[in-house]
């Protein structure tokens, strides 16, 4: 049975506001139990908290900006270029085994995890092809046409 292409892009549209709502859920996550991502910070890095933080703001703003039209896929790109930021941490935690709070303490499960990462930058990736297919788009850019030709 052939999907039909309607329901490819609603499909689409439901999983951009999965990714959206759990990458602004971890997001707010760094602000609540910031020392325990610190943990997990390679010791080379200045100010481990500091940059729990910044990748926080970072995930939420790139958790909302996937939901606005006009901004999104920038959003996205910049959620592939915090995924990447991030991934020496996932090694480091993976490689020294260190637990965090509310994720079960497993050291398979944190090699396991590292793939994941290409799925989320994947899954990223997926809203940077054909923007002008987005919901939204054609209203959006109609709005940014006239605001430029004023």
């Amino acid at each position: 049975m052939q999907v039909s292409q309607n329901s490819g892009k609603q499909r689409k549209e439901i999983l951009r506001g999965v990714l959206a709502i759990a990458i602004i859920i971890v997001g707010i996550t760094h602000f609540i139990r910031p020392d325990q991502y610190a943990r997990i910070v390679p010791p080379q890095l200045p100010s481990p908290v500091g940059l729990v933080y910044i990748s926080g703001v970072f995930e939420i703003l790139g958790g909302i900006g996937l939901l606005i039209p006009f901004i999104s896929v920038a959003a996205a790109w910049g959620l592939i270029a915090l995924f990447i930021a991030v991934f020496p941490a996932n090694i480091y935690q993976a490689m020294n085994s260190i637990p965090i709070e509310g994720i079960p303490h497993h050291p398979a499960l944190y090699w396991v995890r590292l793939p994941f990462q290409a799925v989320l930058i994947a899954w990223a990736w997926w809203y940077t092809r054909r923007p002008e297919d987005q919901p939204g788009a054609s209203d959006t850019a109609a709005q940014v046409e006239t605001f430029l030709n004023r």
